[in-house]
């Protein structure tokens, strides 16, 4: 469904005009970014195909960069949204489709400097230790970090700040949105559309946030319980393969598929289809 909704914002010029489409469409391919990839690692290592060094550093920093761009694009969409609501007479002229283009730009830029700091410490650290790349596996190198020296814990543990600053933002602006419009009216039934899609956003950003808790939750145990590897490889591989894909899997039908125009086209592409068929 990514494919199919990264089209129809793509190949429609008044919807990819629009700044909260733009960002839907950036946060959408960097979720397919990071599928792909991840997709891509998890196939390399049931087939026992050993990567080099530098090939498996550069599939980790892709994969860094496309998680950042995913959850860096998520804040900037609940910013929009909190702009958009609070401010609908200045929107227009806080946030132009050219201002947009560059706020994607940055998002990108902070996407790829962020696992790049990360990276040059651990290089810098000579933490990169040949026996962990051998097995170019996220869950295995997540655990032997968190059994690892100094600076790969440190470097963990500014990763998990950062997530979880732009996770509170997120969460921030949906209470400040709640109670600015508590009044209006828009909350008074169950099934109104405005409580529907305020339940679908906190559903995906509560499933952004699990992971991070079930990391630290993994951490404590590493540091103050002595776990065994096995178990924390076990955990991991949960927390990799399960917990951090849901969220990309629910975002393109909880977002993309609520905006009534993006519904509206592939509705059209389908119906265009089945009279084709039937002609």
């Amino acid at each position: 469904i990514i494919p199919t909704i990264l089209f129809v914002i793509f190949s429609r010029f008044r919807i990819r005009r629009e700044t909260r489409y733009m960002l839907l469409g950036n946060a959408l391919l960097s979720d397919l970014i990071y599928l792909l990839f991840y997709t891509l690692s998890a196939a390399l290592n049931a087939a026992r195909v050993h990567l080099p060094k530098e090939a498996c550093v550069l599939l980790l920093f892709l994969l860094a960069v496309a998680y950042c761009g995913g959850l860096f694009t998520a804040a900037a969409i609940v910013l929009d949204t909190y702009i958009a609501i609070l401010f609908p007479l200045r929107y227009i002229a806080i946030l132009p489709p050219s201002r947009t283009k560059k706020i994607i730009v940055l998002l990108w830029m902070c996407s790829g400097a962020f696992p790049g700091i990360f990276f040059l410490v651990l290089s810098t650290t000579h933490s990169f230790v040949p026996c962990i790349l051998e097995i170019c596996s996220v869950p295995v190198i997540l655990i032997l970090t968190l059994n690892g020296s100094d600076a790969l814990k440190l470097c963990f543990w500014l990763s998990t700040v950062v997530i979880f600053l732009c996770l509170s933002l997120i969460f921030c602006c949906y209470a400040v949105l709640y109670f600015k419009t508590k009044q209006s009216g828009i909350w008074e039934s169950i099934c109104s559309r405005a409580t529907v899609t305020f339940l679908m956003h906190n559903t995906v950003l509560f499933f952004y946030f699990f992971p991070l808790l079930a990391l630290f939750v993994e951490s404590f145990l590493c540091i103050n319980v002595a776990t065994g590897l096995q178990t924390g490889i076990w955990v991991s591989l949960t927390v990799c393969s399960v917990l951090m894909i849901l969220p990309k899997v629910l975002f393109p039908f909880l977002y993309g598929l609520r905006y009534r125009e993006i519904s509206a086209s592939l509705k059209s592409i389908v119906r265009k289809k089945h009279l084709h068929l039937v002609s």
